[in-house]
């Protein structure tokens, strides 16, 4: 059921198009949107829209970002297993090893509201600057680095900042430039983040063995600050043309079991993802592999998701985004269980378990597409400041809980692994309600596929849709509500 967005009282400017129409139309509302749009943050206006043109470039720009923000962070893989094997750091534990880069995922997501006003109040370009000054500053502060608590200021909260602005700023952006191939164009902004990891992981390994850690960071800094400020130059919105809602908290979105679906998909999916990306590296050295094979674990876990994400969204706007995201995070759950539990205490075993990275990952670019569905592009921006704060909590913890359930021994994380594939199980059956949600929908309304694309693009045609859903739902409750569900979860459909 999405939300109207009048209910919030803000005036919407939305795309009057449907289908392959490529015209928007300004609806003619009087009042200015100059709180929700600055002028900086989007210069085409809400004058013409054509799929794709200049959303390739955005596309590129928010790769790159991705490559310099969370592939960085991939990165922090290497970083853990040379603070555990030197007690370089003063006054550590791996428990507090554990928090620094719990943290800096945590802090990035805690911050969205705050991000999403900054949109509504500076524009996208600004905000996302914001976060380039505070990552490149939390590696010239790692640099200097003696105590642990220098780590977690450094390494962990300034950089959990950095990156919440980067990626707050960026991940709705691409979304607005397409529709038919909204699912690709994210999948390939997102793959940056894999291609990053992919280079960072073997490159911080490198610059750590021949320059030392300092150096490294200082390295890092300069790397990000000159690729990410490029792209800054170069990115922009349509929060005008698409009558983007930046508002940090909407509380209606909590009276929608299909957003606690939504929720807990991602909930126990980020788990997951952040005991893999963080713990293989350690988990091969283990095992009994050298610093160097574990780099490159990682090096080809992140080079799957670069070359995952993409075919992953490839695939979303052909077969369905919830029914891909869905799939692809059950395989991230038999993944565990059939190759890395089985096969991982061989080399070529634990290579094969990385190239299934991109189903580990496969939150990210779906998380937008499949939040579009949910609440509508309008409403989205909104959906996904709640849906990060949400997911902060777990992310925080994710490792914390991994390295307390690692044992000594060969065996030392089996007990992790189970609980990682567990989630990702979990999570699938998530996504699989929310699915069988949306079949019921569009079983109630009778929506050809050019119509399911005009109800999350269109904001008259979202609230159509939101009204004739509420008076499915109230003629449909308990047993009859059940079998709908399970009939929906069973149905052979592209949604």
């Amino acid at each position: 059921m999405a939300v109207d967005p009048a209910s919030l009282n803000l005036p919407i400017v939305g795309p009057q198009a449907c289908g392959t129409n490529d015209t928007v139309v300004d609806t003619g509302d009087k009042e200015p949107l100059s709180d929700n749009s600055p002028v900086d943050s989007d210069s085409t206006g809400a004058v013409e829209f054509k799929e794709g043109g200049y959303g390739w470039v955005v596309v590129l720009s928010v790769f790159l970002v991705n490559a310099h923000t969370w592939g960085l962070n991939s990165a922090y893989a290497v970083f853990l297993a040379y603070y555990l094997r030197t007690g370089i750091i003063a006054g550590s534990s791996p428990m507090a090893f554990a928090f620094v880069g719990g943290l800096s995922i945590s802090i990035a997501l805690l911050i969205s509201p705050l991000a999403t006003l900054c949109i509504g109040r500076f524009g996208t370009n600004t905000t996302l600057r914001i976060g380039v000054v505070l990552e490149a500053a939390s590696f010239i502060g790692a640099s200097f680095a003696t105590h642990i608590w220098h780590l977690l200021l450094s390494q962990g909260i300034c950089f959990g900042f950095g990156l919440g602005f980067c990626f707050t700023a960026t991940v709705g952006v691409v979304s607005q430039w397409f529709t038919k191939r909204r699912s690709f164009a994210n999948a390939l902004a997102t793959g940056g983040s894999g291609f990053g990891g992919l280079i960072y992981a073997l490159a911080t390994n490198a610059m750590i063995s021949n320059l030392g850690l300092a150096w490294a960071f200082r390295i890092l800094a300069v790397i990000c600050f000159v690729v990410n400020g490029a792209s800054s130059l170069t990115m922009r919105d349509r929060n005008h043309a698409v009558g983007a809602v930046h508002v940090a908290f909407h509380l209606a979105f909590f009276k929608q079991i299909e957003f606690w679906f939504y929720l807990g998909w991602g909930f126990f999916a980020i788990i997951s993802y952040c005991v893999v990306i963080f713990s293989l590296t350690d988990y091969a050295q283990l095992v009994g592999f050298s610093a160097t094979q574990g780099s490159l674990v990682a090096a080809i876990l992140n080079l799957s998701q670069g070359i995952g994400r993409p075919l992953i969204g490839f695939l979303s706007d052909r077969i369905g985004r919830i029914n891909v995201a869905a799939l692809s995070t059950l395989t991230a759950a038999l993944s565990i269980f059939l190759i890395w539990i089985l096969a991982g205490k061989h080399f070529p075993g634990l290579i094969v378990y990385s190239l299934f990275g991109m189903f580990a990952g496969s939150i990210w670019p779906c998380v937008a597409p499949v939040g579009a569905e949910v609440v509508g592009i309008s409403l989205l921006p909104s959906a996904l400041s709640i849906y990060w704060v949400a997911l902060a909590f777990p992310a925080t913890f994710a490792e914390v809980i991994a390295l307390q359930l690692k044992t000594t021994g060969i065996n030392g994380y089996i007990d992790v692994q189970i609980f990682a594939g567990v989630l990702f199980f979990v999570s699938f059956c998530s996504l699989w309600l929310l699915r069988s949600w949306k079949v019921q929908q569009l079983d109630a309304l009778g929506l050809t596929n050019e119509e399911q694309e005009a109800a999350t693009q269109n904001a008259d045609a979202t609230n159509s849709l939101s009204a004739s859903h509420q008076k499915r739902s109230a003629s449909t409750q308990g047993p009859g509500l059940v079998r709908a569900y399970v009939a929906g979860m069973l149905a052979m459909k592209r949604v």
